[in-house]
């Protein structure tokens, strides 16, 4: 039997997309469309902020965005994804940080910081990597955490928390998905320990739990905290959906404001959903449906919306309450403000016609850095150039970061693998 076919009305798409959203803990988000988390490598190379970080964020602020979400922000520099990345620590910036606070909270913008630990996939060049259990498999090896090191982690958070809280941030997002130190915990495939945080999904979930409640802890209970989690690992033997359902139904019993859905990992040969097919819609959303029926925590889907159509669809189904956005508003900074009128109007996606692994990653990197010095009309770069770029740019940085945080790392003398990160 055919089912009947829903119309969605989109002559008004800010009646849907333009709704403000109220969070458990009171704030209001003002419309549907937040900047979905992304990697942006804009930091100095020293943990701070930059002049060129604060005017990327409030471009899309002036855009109208409601949310902005910065990819990568460490609390322990010791396993930071990339040497770009912003670290929350005693030594950071204050006055750069709250700069970054302020511009990109324009026009009542919310911008919060992804709290985030690579954990296995710490960056090589400056880190000796640590998950929740020792691996040695092509591409990837860490140590195993002890008990020590898994007790540090709800201080480690709920110190950044307190720090981006009192720099003026309107909130953080607890990174728990694509493969870093939390989804590791969260994925049997790479979580293979036998005490307290091992074995059942109850117990892998366990670490993250008790970084949420420090989190709660140290910022107070009207400050918003939103996670990200894997629909799935998308590996063989790692988290599945039943599994991340699981997951969902023990964040509803939590403080939790906002859970994001993603998913895929960047372990070797895994496959990143965003450098897949092009045109299959949105990744999570029929996972984010299911999740809106067992928690009454707002839910939002990121991945793979490429049109106004998409996310209007998304919102007013009710499969979603929010839409994380991420390549599209690098292609277009003011995309909010375009989707919320009358005259819409989608961005062109660039094709490639090879797609080396990391490329696709590097060339939006670079884009944003084109964004945050207002010359994206002249951002003519090939893939490989933007390879390159990248790759130059954070090679220079890893001596500044050694610098600064030494004698806190654990020096590294490896060669950087070819893993990509976000965006």
């Amino acid at each position: 039997m055919t089912q009947p076919t829903t119309k969605y009305d989109f002559s008004n798409p800010e009646s849907v997309l333009g709704r403000p959203l109220e969070l458990p803990c009171g704030v209001i988000l003002k419309n549907r469309l937040t900047k979905s988390a992304m990697s942006d490598s804009l930091g100095d190379g020293k943990g701070n902020a930059t002049e060129m970080q604060a005017r990327l964020y409030e471009r899309w602020a002036e855009g109208g965005v409601a949310l902005s979400l910065i990819g990568e922000v460490q609390g322990d520099p010791r396993y930071p994804e990339k040497p770009g990345n912003l670290v929350l620590g005693p030594d950071t910036n204050q006055k750069a940080l709250r700069s970054l606070a302020r511009r990109g909270a324009t026009k009542g913008a919310h911008l919060w910081p992804q709290l985030g630990h690579a954990g296995a996939l710490s960056h090589l060049p400056i880190s000796r990597p640590k998950g929740p259990s020792s691996l040695d498999i092509e591409g990837l090896q860490c140590a195993g955490m002890t008990i020590e090191d898994i007790e540090e982690l709800p201080g480690i958070y709920a110190r950044a928390a307190s720090i981006a809280k009192d720099a003026g941030f309107g909130g953080v997002q607890i990174h728990a998905g694509h493969g870093f130190l939390l989804s590791q915990f969260l994925s049997p495939l790479f979580n293979r320990r036998t005490d307290g945080y091992g074995g059942s999904i109850d117990a892998r979930f366990r670490i993250v739990g008790e970084v949420i409640e420090a989190v709660r802890q140290a910022v107070g209970t009207s400050f918003p905290i939103a996670i990200k989690i894997n629909s799935t690992d998308k590996l063989e033997g790692g988290l599945t959906e039943s599994e991340a359902m699981e997951v969902v139904r023990i964040l509803d019993k939590t403080s939790i404001d906002l859970i994001d859905i993603s998913g895929g990992t960047y372990f070797p040969g895994a496959v990143a959903s965003s450098d897949g097919a092009s045109g299959n819609g949105p990744y999570f959303l029929d996972f984010a449906r299911r999740v809106k029926k067992v928690t009454a925590i707002p839910v939002m889907a990121t991945g793979g919306f490429k049109t106004r159509q998409q996310a209007v669809k998304a919102v007013e189904s009710g499969a979603v309450d929010m839409v994380g956005v991420a390549r599209a508003m690098a292609l277009n900074p003011y995309l909010t403000r375009d989707w919320l009128s009358v005259a819409g109007g989608d961005p062109v996606f660039p094709k490639f016609e090879i797609s080396p692994s990391g490329g696709v990653t590097a060339w939006y990197s670079m884009r944003l850095t084109a964004l945050a010095e207002d010359n994206e009309d002249e951002f003519t770069l090939c893939l490989e150039s933007a390879m390159r770029l990248y790759e130059e740019r954070d090679a220079a940085r890893c001596d500044a970061w050694r610098n600064t945080f030494s004698p806190t790392l654990s020096n590294g003398s490896k060669e950087s693998s070819s893993r990509p990160d976000s965006p």
